[in-house]
């Protein structure tokens, strides 16, 4: 091995080690801090509420997709839900 080789070797060792120490370091930090996420009341409500609206508009279109009536219905239904 020659001398060039060898440093190479010994520089991404260490690069190596470092990385790990590093992510290792962090893993500890991130365990050690974390903590159960703050339950407040008014935004577990509003995202609740934005749930049920999705679902509600999940439904129409699974109805307007399921339906075999009119292409004009069809237009006319998309058309109303891009105006709420």
């Amino acid at each position: 091995m020659s001398f060039w080789s060898a440093v190479v070797a010994i520089v991404a060792i260490i690069a190596f080690a470092r990385i790990r120490m590093n992510r290792d370091s962090a893993a500890r930090h991130y365990h050690s801090t974390e903590q159960a996420p703050p339950s407040d009341a008014a935004y577990t409500a509003s995202l609740e509420r934005e749930v049920a609206e999705l679902r509600k508009r999940l439904e129409v279109l699974e109805r307007i997709a399921t339906d075999e009536n009119e292409p004009r219905r069809l237009a006319r239904e998309i058309e109303s839900l891009r105006d709420q």
